[in-house]
């Protein structure tokens, strides 16, 4: 699976490309889309004309963005949230259906602490990817995204797994299905699910 990851901002807006092969992460491409100084509405079209851009370039599976959350600053949060939205028309234009983290189960799932700096998070990006050099931090982010999706998507699997019978239907387990009770005491460490 090809994952596209999208931090949007009226300034910069940073991608990252992440293939699944198994367990294993593969790197594809990072970068950022700068965008020039100007009136709104252009910065959006900027913004919108290069999310498309990457996204035709990506050849993705699915696309993952960074849900806002409200700062102090309710003016930013509304220019932040029009950046996100621009960002996802662009995506849905693609084509690609788009799944959506909050930065804290972002962090959580990359650095392992929900208030994890932009310096810890761009390190756990280089080390889980294996990179020669750190990437920007708004490419980071936007790569901490595909890692964090391709996380989420191993614990459905295993979840999934885990769900199914292993035995003939009145066998002695139970038909080798889990109970709510059991699913409930799971958790996901490392992409495995655990008690």
């Amino acid at each position: 699976m090809r994952i596209l990851g999208i931090d949007p901002g009226l300034n910069t807006t940073g991608y990252g490309v992440v293939e699944t092969v198994g367990q294993k992460l593969h790197y594809q491409a990072s970068g950022a889309i700068r965008i020039p100084k100007g009136t709104l509405p252009e910065r959006i079209r900027t913004l919108f004309e290069g999310v498309r851009e990457v996204a035709s370039q990506a050849r993705a599976d699915v696309a993952v963005v960074e849900i806002v959350f409200v700062n102090v600053n309710p003016q930013s949060t509304l220019l932040l949230g029009q950046a996100r939205g621009a960002a996802i028309a662009a995506l849905v234009a693609a084509g690609l259906p788009v799944a959506e983290y909050t930065a804290l189960q972002l962090k959580k799932s990359i650095v392992g602490y929900g208030r994890a700096s932009k310096a810890q998070m761009q390190e756990m990006v280089t080390r889980l990817l294996a990179l020669p050099g750190q990437p920007g931090p708004d490419a980071a982010d936007a790569l901490g995204l595909a890692i964090c999706h391709a996380h989420a998507q191993r614990g459905l699997a295993a979840l999934r797994q885990a769900a199914e019978p292993s035995a003939p239907a009145g066998a002695a387990t139970g038909g080798g299905r889990m109970s709510a009770a059991q699913l409930r005491g799971m958790r996901l460490r490392r992409g495995r699910l655990v008690g």
